[in-house]
Formats: C-alpha cells, sequence, structure tokens
C-alpha cells in the first residue's frame, strides 16, 4: 500500500498551478486521484486508495512538499491516530505496567512525542478516523483485550492521574515567571525538599527562570514532574542538556519512581537508556509520514537491534548499516605529525578559574573531551579557536580551523541553502561532501527552510554539516549531539570519523553523549574541579586512561556488549561493578 504525505506548510498551490495533478498518472488515465475541493487553503487532497507510488508528483513538486512511502497492508488495522488527510499515522501503542521502566527508542518524527500525548490523556486517539469526534469510551472498547483497556479507563475516570514532562524545555521562561523557588512552592505537594536534595537543585533556586541555563531548565521540569501526586509518569526527553553526572543522578531517580509507579520514558542517550530501562519499545516508520511502535523487548535486545539496523522479529531494516564499535588498543605517541600544541594555560571570569594542562593533537586523530557542565570544557574549546584569548599560556594557532559553537546562532536571514552556498560556495557540488556529509544529514531536505524556522535538531545538523564541510586542518565541535535523536547521533559519529580519516584532519569533540566519544575518539581530555568555581584539564591521554579517570569520578563502570561492543554501564555493587574497581579497570576489562 503506498500513502502520499503532503507537507501542508512546504505547498505553494498558487505558485506551482497544481504541477504535481498535471503529472499524476492516474489522474490523466481518468482517475480522481488528487483534488482541489476548493476549501479555505485549497491544498491537494491526495487519495490512498489510487496511489500507485510512481513518485511522478513528488518530482514535479519545486518546493519538496509530498513524500510517498510504502507501507504494509496489514498495517492499517493497528493505526492509532491520524492527524488529518494525508497526514502522519502512528501504528499502535506500548504496553506499560507498574514496577519497571518502560521506554520508546527511535528516530524523531516518528511519534514518540504522539504516543506520550496519548499515554498523558493530552490526546484522544481517533485511529485513523479524522471526521469522527474522539471517543473516550470508544478507545477503551479497542484496547479492552489488552492491559491498555484498564489502562485507558481508569486514565480517563480520574482513577489515575498522569503527569507528563515535556520535551520543550527550553519554553519554560515563556509560560513561567518568578523565581525557580516560587513556581516550586506553587507545584508542591509537601516533597519540594526532597526533591531538590534529590536534583541538586540548591544554588540556583533564588534565580529567575529567565536567567536559566538549559540544564537548570531540564531540571526544573523534571522537579515540577516528581512533585505532582501521580499513578503515571512520562518523561519525554530527560536528559537533554545534561552532563553525564547529572543523567546519571536522573536516571537513578526515575528508577526509583517505577518500584511503585508506571512510568514511561523517551531517551536518546543509549548509555543511560540501557542502564535505566527495563523494557523497550523501538518505533520505526518514515519521518513525518508514519510510525509504528513495536513489541517490547529486554533493553540489551533493543538497543542492539537498533544499532545493527535490523529489527529481526518485524522483518525491517531501518538503516542501511549497521552501527559497529571497536575495541581501541592503539597507544598514543608524539611521533606523528603535530597539527598544534599549546602550553598551560589560565582564563578567569569573575570567580571562576580555569587550568588548562599543556597538551597536543596529531593530525588524523580525534580528542574527545568529556567533564561536567561548568567546569570550562567550552571555554578551553574557545581558546584553541581563537574566539577568546587566555590570561596566560599560547596556542600554536597557524593553521585553519573550524568551529562549531556550542549555542548555535539564528541570525542569519536566509535560507539554508543560501547560507550553505554563501559560505562553501563551490564546494556545494564537491562529491565527497554531497555523498559524505550533506547527504547522510538529510541537509538537502532542509533548503527551502529558513534559518530563524529551523527545529534544534534541524539547527544542529546545519551547523554540524556547515562545520565539517569547511575547509579546515582542525575542527572544534562542541556538543554535537544537542537537540539530535540517537539515529542521528550515531550517524554524526561516523561522519565525523569517515571526514577526519578522508581529508587527514584532525578534531577536538565535546560531548556528554559516552556513546558518541567513544566512537569516534582516540584519545581524551578530561575536566575535573567544582562546577561555577573551578575547573582543571587532564590530557590529552589515552582512551583507557582517559575513560578510567573520568568514570572513577562518576563511581561506575563499562563493560562492552558481547554482541555489538558498545559500552554499558554495569549494575551498582554487580560481581562485575566490584571486580573491575578492585582492578582500576572502570572502564573494561582488557
Amino acid at each position: 500500500m503506498h500513502i502520499a504525505i503532503l507537507d501542508r506548510e512546504r505547498c505553494h498551490p498558487k505558485k506551482c498551478n497544481h504541477e504535481c495533478r498535471y503529472y499524476c498518472p492516474p489522474v490523466r488515465s481518468g482517475a480522481k486521484t488528487i483534488e482541489f475541493p476548493g476549501q479555505s487553503d485549497d491544498f491537494p487532497v491526495i487519495t490512498e486508495s489510487l496511489c500507485i507510488g510512481c513518485g511522478i508528483c513528488v518530482n514535479r513538486c519545486p518546493f519538496g512538499a509530498i513524500k510517498i512511502v510504502s507501507v504494509p497492508d496489514e498495517l492499517n488495522k493497528d493505526i492509532v491516530h491520524q492527524y488529518g488527510i494525508d497526514s502522519f499515522r502512528l501504528y499502535s501503542l506500548p504496553e506499560l505496567g507498574t514496577g519497571r521502566v518502560n521506554a520508546i527508542l527511535g528516530q524523531n518524527a516518528l511519534g514518540k512525542t504522539t504516543t506520550m500525548n496519548i499515554l498523558s490523556g493530552v490526546l484522544i486517539p481517533n485511529f485513523g478516523n479524522i471526521s469522527k469526534k474522539n471517543d473516550k469510551d470508544y478507545v477503551i472498547e479497542r484496547f479492552s483485550k489488552s492491559i491498555m483497556g484498564q489502562y485507558f479507563r481508569d486514565l480517563y475516570n480520574g482513577t489515575k492521574k498522569a503527569v507528563l514532562k515535556n520535551q520543550y524545555v527550553d519554553l519554560i521562561p515563556r509560560v513561567a515567571s518568578g523565581t525557580v523557588r516560587d513556581i516550586m512552592k506553587d507545584n508542591d505537594h509537601g516533597n519540594m525538599d526532597i526533591i531538590v536534595d534529590d536534583l541538586s537543585m540548591k544554588t540556583f533556586l533564588g534565580r529567575d527562570v529567565k536567567e536559566l541555563s538549559g540544564g537548570e531548565l531540564q531540571k526544573l521540569a523534571i522537579g515540577i514532574t516528581l512533585m505532582k501526586d501521580a499513578d503515571i509518569y512520562l518523561f519525554d526527553e530527560a536528559s537533554s542538556y545534561l552532563d553525564i553526572n547529572e543523567r546519571i543522578r536522573v536516571s537513578d531517580i526515575i528508577r526509583k519512581l517505577s518500584q511503585s509507579k508506571i512510568v514511561m520514558v523517551v531517551e536518546h542517550d543509549l548509555a543511560i537508556l540501557d542502564k535505566m530501562a527495563d523494557q523497550v519499545n523501538l518505533v520505526y516508520g518514515s519521518p513525518g509520514a508514519y510510525g509504528v511502535i513495536t513489541k517490547e523487548k529486554s533493553t540489551n535486545k533493543a538497543i542492539n537491534a537498533f544499532l545493527s539496523g535490523y529489527l529481526r522479529e518485524e522483518n525491517v531494516r531501518v538503516r542501511p548499516t549497521s552501527i559497529d564499535f571497536t575495541v581501541k588498543s592503539s597507544k598514543r605517541t608524539s611521533v606523528t605529525t603535530k597539527v598544534t600544541s599549546w602550553t598551560a594555560m589560565e582564563k578567569s571570569y569573575g570567580s571562576f578559574n580555569l587550568n588548562i594542562g599543556e597538551g597536543y593533537i596529531n593530525r588524523e586523530e580525534i580528542i574527545g573531551v568529556l567533564g561536567q557542565n561548568a567546569l570550562g570544557k567550552t571555554t578551553f574549546v574557545k581558546i584553541l579557536s581563537g574566539v577568546i584569548k587566555p590570561d596566560s599560556g599560547s596556542v600554536e594557532n597557524e593553521l585553519k580551523i573550524a568551529y562549531k559553537p556550542q549555542y548555535i546562532s539564528t541570525d542569519y536571514e536566509g535560507t539554508v541553502y543560501e547560507l550553505l552556498s554563501t559560505a562553501l560556495k563551490e564546494k556545494m557540488e564537491d562529491v565527497f561532501i554531497k555523498n559524505e556529509i550533506l547527504s547522510p544529514m538529510n541537509v538537502s531536505e532542509l533548503y527551502d527552510n529558513y534559518i530563524g524556522d529551523l527545529s534544534g535538531g534541524e539547527l544542529q545538523r546545519t551547523s554540524i554539516a556547515l562545520t565539517l564541510a569547511t575547509d579546515a586542518d582542525l575542527y572544534l565541535i562542541d556538543e554535537p549531539s544537542a537537540h539530535l535523536d540517537s539515529s542521528y547521533r550515531m550517524n554524526v559519529a561516523r561522519i565525523i570519523r569517515r571526514v577526519i580519516e578522508n581529508n587527514k584532519k584532525s578534531a577536538i569533540v565535546v560531548d556528554h553523549d559516552i556513546y558518541l566519544i567513544d566512537l569516534i575518539s582516540d584519545a581524551l581530555i578530561v575536566f575535573k574541579g567544582e562546577q561555577g568555581v573551578y575547573g582543571n584539564s587532564r590530557g590529552p591521554m589515552e582512551m583507557r586512561d582517559g575513560m578510567n579517570m573520568f568514570l572513577k569520578d562518576l563511581g561506575i563502570t563499562f563493560r562492552r556488549d558481547e554482541t555489538t561492543r558498545r559500552p554499558r554501564i554495569n549494575k551498582l555493587n554487580s560481581a562485575l561493578d566490584r571486580q573491575q574497581k578492585a582492578s582500576g579497570e572502570y572502564y573494561y576489562m582488557k
């Protein structure tokens, strides 16, 4: 079965004179496949039953507004929700239960947030009948043969209360005002002090919400969610903006909560997901067109299936190639060609002091940078890029540098294509750049979008692509995983690795996603200190030494998965955890 999905934001029927209709074979042969009912917007209405999936209308649309996808006929009976004619549809739902952390893993724009809205009661599913008024009794009836029937009965009758932590924490200052303390007091059910301690929020309780960082906004959103007296807790992306220490803290809180409550999470950090979740529902499909929620799998099997790109039970390939981890055994040496080096440096901002140890980076080497927030990682990268100057010390900086900052500006007033073509000029047509950077990042689908209208993930993809396509000797990339789903994070790691190796360049990458750092890094720099007070850099050093130092401070150990070789967090105080700590091997056993 073929379905044609129309992106109404891209469709401009008055500008193209409905060319998609004129070049549609069923229309030319007399079939009424694409109608123009002459209603308010005059958008095309694509009749699914007659669409043959030829793709001609897609090729004739100058604005890229039409997408044709093939959906197995058997899925039609499982459709849960459809937003409108020619719009996104969601198939099936996860089954939730107490005593475990349920999770959803998959690419963005496949219906994860739609699923969370349905499970919270914010959205009443229509089961594909977009003309029928949403009916709660019908929802209960449709799920009556599964445990979700009782779930929705309790939810709709008010027997059980659900609370949803939204993923868009950056919007909080638009809907809330005052200090963090005042906002939390308005939601206090007698457990505010406990939540503040658990989330380590005391340092910013007196600050105005409009002055908070992304990580502080995230903790505020999680704190308000935990303070609610509910039976069902839904966390949509609870780790974004948080450093690895805070992610572990939050995952422990969520696991404890699941002992007595129903808990569902959407998470893109695979290391944290592996630690936190008991069961995972994968989601696959075509972004913006449809999404299918699979039956639950154990967390280990689900992540391995996701990395392999093949869902065996569903017989579906979700990625053309697998993502493979390797155990790095090469030694870092100063014998190879150095790209740049730096002496010991210092930099102070008010009461914050940063001390950077001397170091160097080799050609064709990628150095990963790990550490808590507010220890000076971004300041270090800015010093290397020449954006700011150190108070003492120096950088050998006689080379071209491409720098992707942590916070990406949206001041440019043009489209994505105009930005790239202005910056890259004739390199836009370079085969390597098109095939190895722009195409894998799906940047071409954003060409007609204005920079100011991009989502966080789209802006991140554009910025990474522009940075890697720039001719440079050293690439400085600050938090490339921010706003990206798991698929894009792993894809970005592969692309960075491939660009550096093929062009014989070097890179320094700052990130909190350990999977991404593990995939791309040849060496590590670890930042230690007291957040907002002082920071010290250690390294560059070999991967094993750096990870052992970093993980020891976290109090956790990693092992390698036998199938994929990906790093996995050992259960605290397990036999393997105790054995590795005793031997000093926190990363993984040799």
